[in-house]
């Protein structure tokens, strides 16, 4: 058995203001259904699905960590910035990386590296 592609599905609260911060990350909308309140979003090879409707149990904790591989982390930081996102500066990691940490609308949290 073989898996042809894995695509995360994030929780969100509100799939518009969701996509308007992917977007901002340098995502677009591949497909998109408001009355659902779910998108899929690309981004170079990858996708992202963000969903409303995982969030029918608020009492239930729906975080998630994404870790994304940009080609080039400083170019990467500098568009976020840019795009009027709040973007720490850019760590060197104990482990060898070079990244930067932030969270979506929902809390979702996203780290975002490169290899050193």
């Amino acid at each position: 058995m073989s898996l042809e592609r894995l695509v995360p599905m994030q929780p969100v609260a509100s799939m518009p203001a969701s996509v308007e911060f992917y977007e901002k990350l340098g995502f677009s909308v591949e497909n998109r259904n408001d009355e659902w309140g779910w998108a899929m979003l690309r981004c170079g090879d990858c996708r992202l699905m963000v969903d409303e409707s995982i969030n029918l149990h608020p009492g239930i904790p729906r975080i998630s960590v994404l870790y994304l591989y940009p080609e080039n982390l400083h170019d990467f930081h500098r568009r976020a910035r840019e795009n009027g996102l709040d973007v720490p500066e850019v760590d060197k990691t104990f482990y060898d990386m070079t990244e930067f940490r932030i969270e979506d609308p929902d809390g979702n949290r996203l780290w975002i590296g490169q290899a050193k």
